[in-house]
């Protein structure tokens, strides 16, 4: 269980990372359903201004002690350079040893590895910075082509949205997919790409938010299992099937087959995190027919198989 989540801070850090960081983490929000976590932010030097890449100062509260007994232990981006702070470095190791699960976001994945903890482990940082982490670190398994790489204790991200995909992905795994699709709700992004696998923007579908399509919409997402003609949806719009085809591309930036495929893939989802469903039976009630096309659209959008993502993220 997530409880207790601690940032450590170093000079000439990244403040967009950084507040990513305190967005998922260190935000309340009861109010949505969100458990509590216990939010730290740490430094060598507590109470004494810390220098950002944009200049503006942050002063941590709390020294490097306060790192024990967290569950979660993050090191932001920061500009890259030859060695880290020792107090630093052991402190993190220390988290490590006491059982804390430690994430990077983009370039504090340099940080982590002069640790040595990313030796013999595969890992990614931003894809600019990915031929100086191998090179600097030759015993660290660089992949510049992922999104992030969940090794169990150890979480790495790519650059700045890969960082906010891997700080849902523990939450989704640490406290289920309720949690995190209500942080990403009220950090208005998308929640599915918990197991995106390669590196790079990946357009989400956006919702439609206009009153005319909202029924069709509502109706197709209780109906998945069944077949949609577009002759069907647009009769149901009262509308000739080249309006409906046409308002539907600009209300939900997609055509009703590619809408329809996403849905179907999200509720799959949930009923392999929710359900002990056989994969056929997930297939079936959520519209895809057989196993074989529910892994086929799964994968493609989740990058994942369907049985390796139960195996994650079943509660």
């Amino acid at each position: 269980m997530l409880k207790t989540v601690a940032i450590a801070l170093i000079e000439d850090f990244e403040p967009f990372e950084f507040g990513v960081v305190c967005e998922v983490f260190g935000t309340d929000r009861r109010d949505d359903g969100v458990p509590l976590i216990e939010f730290r932010i740490c430094a060598e030097r507590p109470g004494e201004p810390l220098s950002t890449t944009i200049g503006m100062p942050v002063i941590p509260p709390l020294g490097l002690d306060a790192l024990e007994g967290a569950d979660l232990v993050v090191l932001p981006a920061h500009r890259e350079r030859e060695h880290y702070p020792p107090a630093v470095l052991q402190a993190v190791r220390d988290a490590h040893a006491r059982g804390a699960t430690l994430l990077t976001v983009c370039s504090g994945a340099f940080m982590l590895a002069e640790t040595g903890l990313l030796d013999g482990r595969r890992c990614t940082t931003h894809w600019r910075h990915a031929d100086d982490l191998a090179a600097r670190f030759p015993l660290v398994k660089v992949d510049p082509d992922v999104l992030f790489v969940d090794d169990g204790d150890i979480i790495t991200s790519a650059g700045t949205a890969a960082g906010i995909d891997a700080c849902l992905h523990i939450v989704r795994r640490e406290l289920g997919s309720e949690p995190a699709n209500a942080i990403a709700r009220r950090m208005v992004v998308p929640p599915q790409r918990d197991g995106g696998q390669r590196q790079y923007v990946d357009l989400p579908v956006p919702e439609c938010s206009a009153d005319s399509l909202t029924p069709v919409l509502q109706w197709m997402q209780e109906n998945l299992a069944d077949e949609h003609s577009v002759a069907e949806l647009a009769a149901r719009a009262m509308l000739s099937e080249r309006t409906f085809a046409r308002r539907f591309v600009a209300e939900t930036g997609t055509t009703p087959h590619k809408w329809l495929t996403m849905q179907r893939v999200l509720h799959a989802r949930r009923l392999l995190e929710q359900t002990d469903l056989a994969v056929e039976d997930v297939a079936a009630r959520s519209g895809f027919g057989t196993a074989a096309l529910l892994r086929h659209h799964f994968h493609k959008v989740i990058g994942v198989s369907p049985a390796d993502y139960r195996k994650t993220f079943a509660h």
